[in-house]
């Protein structure tokens, strides 16, 4: 019998790792099978045949697929994962994710090279062009300073993206976000900017700066080499494309003072079969085989977050969906980036379930992604540019709602408190109260704050009526207009050629050198082919 299972193993290692390999045990939805000790030993062992059937995809990759969850802290897809299981109805803790399911993980060090916490165009820098730049900064490299675009327009200082790259060696490109495509992380693909900020020239103005010598990301876009040659861009922003004499038939109203209409230009500017669209029913009617190029705008500012958008804008899943479904029309291959955008943005306003739900449409996206490729000749590797100071905390009861108050109470005020709390935040002030002392607070116990005439308490959680309300702002611990960063190690998860590159603690930006490796693209030095080919 050992030696059948032994056989077994073998030819399943001969054929490679398959994600749907992976069966579906995890899946419970009675807490009480976790109390019986038959349960973890037949989980170990399933854990154990996965890994004993991994084997090293070691084929040059045809198709390389760049996902970034925006802010995608470890702490988001912790929460995420439960978030997703308890909407199942299946005990949250035990859930996975579909990315948690690729075989290979490891940990990018997000610092820039001048902050300790990055933002997320130094770290589009990083992860685009695979050179390290410095805060607020996009494509050029740590000798460009905060707002020195006499510097930004150098040649020697622009940095060069992996999908400058693909497109030398041939293949199709994208890109594909939930924010403005003028934003930070998409810009990384294309743009060189001393200040991320600079997406118009209404806002290069703006901000007190020379449009001729501080060129918008928006113009970048219809100007330069990498953005001009995309087959694919999806996302929003069609303010920052627009003029502002008129309003656009989309609907959308533009700010650019220089009355170009970018989005205009870009189609003007393509060869074959190319289509603008700006709905999501636009979007699902296109017939995809044959459009070459494809431009789709869905909001005048960033998209909608999943728990807001009425049916009208695509979904990530959607968008990423029909961006491979025209990449995948040229033979030689492609190379597609996809973020999701909002996970970043529901942190910053401390909305936690938003960014819950929209790290859930992120991972819906990905599943796609990978159902409409062949994990033989595709990597997909899937990535955060940084992370975000939300965190899962107390003793909370298993299969307690993830997005809402605990099980336990403080030692100091004996009050409950939430699972998922910021560092720091908006809404500091609504959690607190402030009322004259009384006979009744002569004790320390309760008090946060107090003076001789004051005591400050906190509310209790329990009564707030949004507590699990989409918009329901979580607890901060010291008072901002937006929650900033977390500096802490994001997760790597990949699939595919050469995917078991991706292990270990590594920089940020070895992401697109190793992407490049594996597809046998970009200099000479830095893929696979030419290094077998010298050794």
């Amino acid at each position: 019998m050992r030696a059948i299972f032994i056989l077994f193993v073998i030819l399943k290692i001969s054929t490679g790792f398959q994600v749907n390999q992976i069966d579906d045990s995890y899946k419970i939805s009675n807490p009480d099978d976790l109390r019986d000790e038959r349960f973890w030993l037949t989980d170990s062992q399933r854990s154990l045949r996965n890994k004993l059937y991994l084997s090293e995809n070691k084929n040059v990759a045809k198709n390389v697929i760049f996902f970034i969850g925006d802010g995608m802290s470890v702490p988001t897809v912790t929460a995420s994962r439960i978030y997703d299981g308890q909407k199942k109805g299946l005990v949250g803790e035990r859930n996975s994710l579909f990315m948690e399911r690729f075989p290979y993980v490891g940990l990018s060090k997000t610092y820039c090279a001048d902050r300790q916490v990055a933002d997320s165009a130094c770290t589009a820098t990083a992860y685009h062009t695979g050179i390290k730049a410095n805060f607020e900064t996009i494509g050029v490299s740590a000798r460009v300073k905060l707002k020195e675009c006499q510097e930004a327009l150098k040649a020697e200082n622009q940095l060069e993206s992996i999908a400058s790259w693909a497109q030398k060696a041939g293949k199709a490109t994208g890109i594909v976000t939930t924010t403005r495509v003028t934003h930070a992380s998409p810009a990384g693909a294309y743009a060189h900017t001393s200040h991320r900020d600079f997406e118009s020239d209404f806002d290069v103005i703006t901000r007190h700066a020379d449009p001729e010598q501080c060129i918008d990301i928006g113009r970048q876009l219809v100007e330069n080499t990498v953005s001009k040659q995309f087959n694919v861009i999806m996302g929003g922003g069609g303010a920052k494309l627009l003029p502002n004499s008129s309003i656009h038939y989309s609907g959308y109203a533009g700010e650019r003072l220089d009355g170009r209409n970018i989005i205009d230009e870009w189609i003007q500017a393509k060869d074959g079969t190319t289509s603008f669209v700006h709905t999501r029913q636009q979007l699902l009617e296109l017939d995809t085989d044959s459009t070459n190029n494809l431009i789709g705008i869905f909001a005048n500012s960033h998209m909608s977050y999943n728990l807001d958008n009425d049916g009208s804008q695509p979904t990530l899943q959607e968008m990423t969906s029909a961006a491979i479904s025209i990449l995948s029309n040229e033979s030689n291959g492609f190379f597609l980036f996809v973020e999701g955008g909002r996970i970043d943005h529901a942190h910053h306003e401390t909305k936690a379930k938003k960014a819950l739900d929209e790290t859930v449409q992120f991972d819906e996206a990905i599943k796609r992604a990978y159902e409409l490729t062949d994990p033989n000749e595709t990597l997909i590797v899937i990535s955060a540019d940084h992370g975000h100071t939300m965190t899962i905390n107390g003793y909370p009861k298993l299969g307690n709602t993830i997005t809402g108050v605990g099980t336990d109470m403080t030692d100091i005020d004996f009050l409950p408190y939430t699972t998922l709390s910021y560092a720091n935040g908006p809404a500091f002030s609504k959690f607190f109260y402030s009322s004259p002392r009384s006979d009744m607070d002569n004790s320390e116990n309760g008090l946060l704050f107090n003076t001789n005439d004051h005591v400050v308490k906190r509310y209790d959680v329990r009564k707030f009526s949004n507590i699990d309300g989409k918009d329901f702002q979580y607890p901060a611990a010291a008072p901002m207009i937006d929650e900033t960063h977390g500096g802490g190690d994001v997760a790597i998860y990949s699939s595919g050629p050469w995917s078991h590159l991706f292990t270990g603690v590594l920089e940020q930006n070895v992401l697109p050198i190793f992407m490049s490796f594996a597809a046998c693209i970009g200099p000479d030095e830095l893929n696979s082919c030419n290094y077998f080919k010298n050794k």
